[in-house]
């Protein structure tokens, strides 16, 4: 379920966001930074999630959108998202394109007794008629998908 982001300041991340909200589990047992729960959720996605994004890059393409790895150029990645930033407790993934802007946050945050908690916080910006469209469309989908590659992190 999503809560209200809490631990970053969306507006120095993204300013002018639009959308927001931020899923959280809890990891048992394992010690863990950013950059290894954002490789865990996004480098590894249940084989359906990599077939919604297939059909995603097929129908937005047309459109000139960024689709895949090789459309984006970044030394570092996190599955296809770049990386902008990144400590040990925080890894900010994003990308800008022409339709919207959007930045992933993956925090880690311990809790005691062997726990973390990891959160992912997405923010959008659209900056025209066609961001709007395309993001009211994905929302329904991103509900689903970001908490299934969240609990890819808690798999070892």
């Amino acid at each position: 379920m999503p809560v209200m982001p809490s631990l970053a300041n969306t507006d120095d991340l993204l300013p002018g966001a639009s959308f927001s909200d931020r899923f959280v589990i809890i990891v048992t047992g394992q010690s863990l930074d950013a950059a290894t729960s954002a490789s865990r959720a996004f480098g590894r996605k249940p084989a359906w999630i990599g077939a919604l994004m297939a059909l995603r890059h097929v129908l937005v393409r047309p459109f000139g959108l960024k689709t895949r790895e090789e459309d984006i150029s970044t030394a570092e990645r996190k599955g296809m998202f770049p990386v902008i930033d990144q400590s040990a407790s925080q890894i900010v993934l994003g990308l800008d394109d022409r339709h919207l802007d959007f930045r992933l946050l993956v925090e880690v945050r311990e809790m005691g007794e062997g726990r973390q908690e990891v959160s992912a916080l997405t923010l959008v910006k659209p900056h025209n008629m066609f961001g709007r469209v395309y993001l009211a469309i994905v929302t329904p989908f991103h509900k689903i998908i970001v908490p299934a590659m969240l609990a890819q992190v808690a798999k070892v």
